[in-house]
C-alpha cells in the first residue's frame, strides 16, 4: 500500500471519530437546551447531530470517496 492511501486512510479514520464525538456533543447540547427550555437551541443542535453522523455514515463508503472527489 502507498504512502498517500495509507495516510489517506488514517486521515478517514480520524475524521470519522471527530465525526462521532461531534454527533455525541451536539446530542448532549441539544439534551441540555432542551432542559432549560430552549426549544429552538436544542433543534438545531440536534440537526448538527443529525449532519454529523450522516456524514459519518457516507464516509463509511470506502467506494464512494473516489467518485466524490472527482465529480467536483
Amino acid at each position: 500500500m502507498s504512502n498517500m492511501m495509507r495516510d489517506s486512510q488514517i486521515m478517514a479514520q480520524t475524521q470519522d471519530e471527530n465525526l462521532g464525538y461531534m454527533s455525541d456533543m451536539a446530542m448532549e447540547l441539544a439534551q441540555m437546551a432542551e432542559d432549560s427550555g430552549l426549544t429552538t437551541l436544542a433543534y438545531l443542535f440536534r440537526m448538527a447531530a443529525l449532519e454529523a453522523s450522516t456524514v459519518n455514515s457516507v464516509l463509511a463508503e470506502p467506494d464512494d470517496f473516489p467518485q466524490q472527489m472527482t465529480s467536483h
